[in-house]
């Protein structure tokens, strides 16, 4: 049985005409008919080339992969008992999971503060983002955690002031950085600046740190969904022709006079502005990491992706060597922005056993004494108990867990919802909570608490993201309390066990028959 759906999703808008006689290996239908339009991959294909490459329709959704990966997170559980109690007192009347504390400190000297050990990684300039920043940015803070613009959203800005080359001025990264910052609260989070080959030619890491006193800023190397550069579509000529005058890669050529009358005829309706790939030297990143602190960053990061184990052990032994403050290792399967479909699907090291060999790296170099990194790891997290068996995967030194199409679900229902709400036409199934924020929001009385007549300033798609993240920070308390955890620290590689030999044997957890064995027979056997 095929792993991967072939030829028909709808992530490509693309079906097959026999959906139930599909062959496996082609994904075709068992009998192409001579006269079909067609509707599959191939089909659209035949037509519109290059074009169903990408998810559709761009710039409304996030994608993620369709594969079913031979071992996830689903494959293991998480084990409780009933004997004593880490991080409190031992004691029924205060081992409430109201009194876990999922606070945590990030970084190797000046510590981020934060809320719940939850990152929103990067998420930059596609229209996704744009469209969703006010709900991510202000939900954000307000949760606590800490949220990072991601790539070209300078060099994608058309109103970014560049001279010589260099960013000297960008409305909407200041507005970004701005947005966050307004609403951060009692020391919690931070808002991060993420940088990838053509942000460092135009200076941006520079920029935000001179001009927006920005403190934390991530080095990227990759994402989980791509092994490529970042890509977005461009439907406006005189934007793709800037683009390509500030150094991106457009396809097809903007400036080429033919393309041009082609694309006034509307033979084709978007550009391609791709970003280039990254060329890594050991040599090249600390001196980077140096430059950074020197122009007063007070946190440097790492992003990295679903690469071979070679480049993951590269990155986790230069983040050590250079002291790093946070490393995220995101795993293959999923993205926010424009990434190609059969490359999200085909490429890259899934997250149980990318982050099984992380952990791997890590111990090897803690066990020479040798510097370990705080690090987060992302790759379609989205509930609490995926969180906990993430953080239990790496313990100790998983200490983030990212997550981005989740929290960006959240901002757009609860965007929507503010639109329905305006529009008189709140739907039924949310209407029996009521008709007001104040109403449908279950969190909104808190906040009103908190803020008072500025709860009226906080957008819907804010709200959603809050209430998401409180729904996660009492969800997560609660399987913590279960396992009589009640801090992140304690948390531990036998709070999980694996429900099958195979994932036991990737990940070196123990397989669930083999759990507790010595203890066991020794209290039999007494």
């Amino acid at each position: 049985m095929s792993l991967t759906k072939i030829n028909a999703s709808a992530a490509t808008l693309s079906k097959n005409r026999t959906e139930g006689a599909i062959n496996s290996l082609s994904g075709m239908c068992a009998t192409c008919v001579d006269g079909c339009v067609g509707m599959c991959e191939i089909g659209k294909s035949a037509y519109r080339g290059h074009e169903i490459i990408y998810p559709q329709p761009f710039g409304i959704i996030t994608s993620a992969c369709e594969k079913n990966y031979p071992v996830d997170l689903s494959h293991f559980t998480i084990l409780g008992g009933v004997v004593g109690a880490w991080g409190i007192e031992a004691n029924s009347d205060k081992t409430l999971f109201s009194n876990v504390n999922l606070e945590t400190r990030i970084g190797k000297n000046k510590k981020i503060k934060l809320r719940m050990p939850t990152v929103i990684p990067g998420l930059g300039s596609t229209a996704i983002a744009k469209n969703n920043w006010e709900g991510l940015a202000i939900g954000a803070a307000l949760s606590g955690i800490m949220l990072t613009i991601g790539e070209n959203v300078c060099g994608m800005d058309p109103k970014s002031e560049i001279v010589k080359g260099k960013v000297k001025y960008s409305p909407e990264l200041e507005w970004r950085v701005n947005l966050y910052k307004k609403w951060q609260h009692e020391g919690y989070g931070a808002i991060v600046v993420q940088s990838n080959v053509e942000d460092t030619n135009l200076g941006v890491h520079e920029y935000a740190i001179s001009e927006l006193d920005v403190d934390a800023v991530e080095l990227k190397w990759g994402q989980g969904a791509k092994n490529i550069g970042g890509e977005v579509k461009i439907k406006d000529l005189v934007k793709a022709q800037l683009l390509k005058k500030r150094g991106y890669i457009v396809l097809p050529d903007p400036t080429d006079p033919y393309i041009i009358k082609d694309f006034e005829k509307g033979n084709f309706k978007e550009f391609e502005r791709h970003s280039r790939v990254g060329m890594v030297t050991e040599e090249a990143f600390s001196k980077r990491v140096k430059e950074l602190r020197n122009m007063g960053a007070k946190h440097v990061f790492l992003k990295t992706g679903a690469y071979r184990p070679v480049a993951l052990a590269q990155a986790l032994k230069f983040a050590s060597k250079t002291e790093i403050d946070l490393l995220t290792v995101d795993a293959a399967g999923g993205g926010t922005g424009m990434s190609p479909w059969r490359m999200m699907n085909e490429w890259g090291v899934p997250g149980v056993e990318l982050h099984s060999l992380l952990y791997k790296y890590c111990s090897n170099l803690a066990n020479k004494g040798e510097y370990i990194p705080d690090i987060a790891i992302s790759g379609g997290f989205s509930f609490e108990d995926q969180m906990m068996k993430g953080l239990a995967l790496g313990a100790p030194y998983f200490k983030l867990i990212g997550m981005a199409r989740a929290p960006l679900a959240a901002a757009m229902v609860g965007k929507t919802i503010g639109k329905k709400i305006d529009e008189g036409i709140v739907p039924v199934y949310i209407e029996r909570f009521g008709d007001t924020p104040e109403e449908i929001f279950v969190t909104a009385p808190d906040l009103i608490r908190k803020f008072g007549k500025d709860f009226e300033k906080i957008p819907t798609g804010a709200l959603g993201v809050y209430t998401y993240m409180e729904r996660l920070h009492q969800g997560l308390r609660q399987i913590m309390a279960g396992c009589r955890k009640f801090s992140l620290e304690h948390i531990s590689r036998d709070d999980i066990a694996a429900l099958t030999n195979e994932a036991s044997n990737i990940s070196n957890i123990q397989y669930i028959m083999e759990c507790d064995k010595k203890q066991v027979e020794k209290i039999l056997n007494s």
